[in-house]
């Protein structure tokens, strides 16, 4: 799995997240949890398919933390696109349909997770610490 760190201005310090849900508790409980991670900042949240992938490529996070159903779109669609550009973020797929050919698929289009909202939510901060400790210091 492809190391990810903070992008190549040596201003930034910290794991710049994306994350894109349709529902809007969803959002704000991602957005509560990483905030309270030293070393991760929120950097834009989308609901909809076009405007997530606008804003990831607009703003460049490191890792994207997305749903399968949107609000418009499909998640997948999104993954597909995201992992196409030059420096695609490492991306965590959080869904509440676990199914196996979502899985796949997921991991065929370059998801490095694949998590079901009801049993692994709770794993989120594990994978932030464990990709902020696989950085370089300094």
């Amino acid at each position: 799995m492809p190391r990810v760190c903070p992008g190549d201005s040596e201003d930034q310090k910290a794991l710049r997240v994306f994350i894109v849900d349709d529902s809007a508790i969803v959002r704000a409980r991602l957005t509560m949890i990483l905030s309270e991670l030293a070393g991760v900042e929120v950097v834009g949240q989308s609901q909809v398919a076009s405007e997530a992938i606008e804003g990831i490529r607009r703003l460049t996070p490191d890792v994207v933390v997305l749903d399968i159903r949107l609000a418009a779109g499909s998640g997948i669609d999104v993954l597909e696109a995201i992992k196409k550009d030059k420096k695609p973020p490492t991306v965590i797929m959080l869904t509440s349909y676990p199914y196996p050919q979502y899985r796949k698929r997921c991991a065929e289009a370059g998801a490095e997770y694949f998590l079901d909202k009801s049993t692994e939510f709770d794993r989120i901060p594990d994978i932030f610490r464990q990709l902020i400790q696989d950085c370089p210091v300094g």
